[in-house]
């Protein structure tokens, strides 16, 4: 199956909610999508005021910035702005614009299910960091789990699935971060698409960089 077929089928299935998007198929057979906080103004026949959008090629400029105008450096944050509908004819469509909105997500989960997707542990991936991000890979394991605890998770506007350990042996340690499940909604996970952080992302590896700094510096006054 393909991946917009895959996507049919969990439409059929009952998920309509990915990130902070609801989907939401029309009688034409078209598909509505709109802020989860939108969705009962963009159900209206005049879409309640909503800035339409027809296709998906507005997804890319939607996603990009918060409401309040700030870059969002990661798709998987909670802060997609609000005020707008989009109306896409057919499931490719309806797949190219989540890709937008949330890059490779579907795919993702899909490969999360088939026991096929490819995990990287922190250690792994800053092991690749060079230039100014090699400093990275020196983070202590006990400063990356508190880094996780300060960034990580919805309430630091994340709002993916945490995957990855620090290593191989070393698991995440509990928090509301390690324990979050990837629906910022709330929505059983039988509605939900949930968002997966198959590795650490580009903003992490630059904050390790900082406190592996800051942990360089405590040791070299302390001698």
């Amino acid at each position: 199956m393909t991946i917009a077929e895959h996507l049919e089928s969990f439409l059929s299935q009952g998920i309509h909610r990915i990130g902070e998007i609801e989907i939401q198929t029309l009688p034409s057979g078209d598909f509505l999508l709109s802020h989860e906080a939108d969705q009962a103004e963009a159900s209206q026949e005049d879409h309640g005021g909503l800035e339409v959008h027809h296709g998906p090629e507005a997804a890319r400029d939607l996603s990009t910035y918060a409401e309040d105008g700030t870059y969002r450096f990661t798709k998987g944050q909670v802060n997609l702005r609000r005020g707008w509908a989009m109306i896409l004819s057919s499931i490719l469509d309806l797949r190219l614009a989540l890709d937008q909105f949330y890059p490779a997500s579907v795919g993702l989960w899909i490969a999360s299910q088939s026991g096929t997707l490819n995990v990287q542990n922190l250690r792994t991936k800053l092991e690749r960091q060079t230039g100014m991000y090699r400093s990275a890979r020196f983070i202590s394991t006990e400063g990356a789990q508190e880094l996780i605890k300060s960034i990580c998770g919805p309430a630091h506007q994340c709002a993916k699935r945490i995957l990855w350990q620090i290593d191989p042996e070393t698991p995440l340690e509990d928090s509301e971060a390690s324990r979050f499940n990837g629906i910022s909604s709330g929505l059983p996970e039988t509605e939900a698409i949930p968002l997966l952080c198959q590795e650490a992302c580009n903003h992490f590896v630059s904050e390790c960089r900082k406190v592996s700094k800051a942990e360089h510096d405590i040791k070299r006054a302390a001698q």
